[in-house]
């Protein structure tokens, strides 16, 4: 068997040591946290635009209708992050482990993801128009849409996922695996150019192709 050629993501792993455990909401926006642990934190509602978190953790933390527009997440671990709204427009990750995550509409367009990993966990819409993906994972995860319109791929791979929409509208991908996962339907099929697909996925892609450049199927 010929070895693929799709390269996969480079995840660095998130390495924490002696984390300060915080219990408190004391937090505004343009606050630098480092060396931190926040376990069951409601955190709903704050306006925390242009929060950093650097080397933290956060357990069972709750971010409904947080403003996080801006924020900046590095070398930073999250395990059952809840938000039925998440707002985190122009926010920057990197090097971040998320598991067992829980968000109904995710805000992150014009973002910038970069060595990220969800691991687990539902998703409503995710929303990543016009945002820069380098080396992200998501696995294991149910994500009822998952915008990328406009968006940048470098090294992204979907595992064992169930995804009802994928919107690739206008999208620059390269070494985008999609192999494992399941969708129901993808919108801007064009913009998988530099995706890979395995036999079952692209039997059914087929109609759709058909339907794009106007092929009729006749038996």
């Amino acid at each position: 068997m010929a070895k693929s050629a799709t390269a996969a993501p480079r995840l660095d792993p998130v390495r924490l040591a002696n984390l300060e455990d915080l219990d408190s909401a004391d937090l505004l926006s343009g606050d630098n946290c480092e060396g931190q642990r926040y376990t069951t934190v409601q955190l709903d509602g704050l306006d925390l635009t242009g929060i950093t978190f650097l080397e933290c953790e956060l357990l069972s933390v709750a971010l409904n209708e947080t403003q996080l527009r801006g924020a900046r997440f590095t070398d930073c671990r999250f395990e059952e992050l809840y938000a039925p709204v998440f707002r985190a427009a122009r926010s920057s990750w990197r090097d971040i482990e998320l598991t067992r995550t829980r968000l109904g509409s995710a805000e992150l367009f014009d973002s910038a993801l970069q060595s990220v990993h969800f691991d687990g966990g539902k998703l409503g819409y995710m929303n990543l128009r016009s945002s820069k993906l380098t080396d992200v994972l998501i696995s294991d995860c149910i994500i009822d849409e998952l915008d990328l319109s406009g968006a940048c791929g470098l090294r992204v791979a979907l595992q064992n996922c169930r995804i009802g929409t994928l919107d690739v509208t206008h999208a620059v991908l390269k070494d985008f695996d999609l192999r494992s996962s399941e969708f129901s339907m993808i919108r801007g099929v064009g913009g998988l150019k530099g995706a890979t697909v395995d036999d079952y996925q692209l039997n059914l892609l087929a109609p759709i192709l058909a339907e794009q450049l106007g092929i009729r199927v006749e038996g």
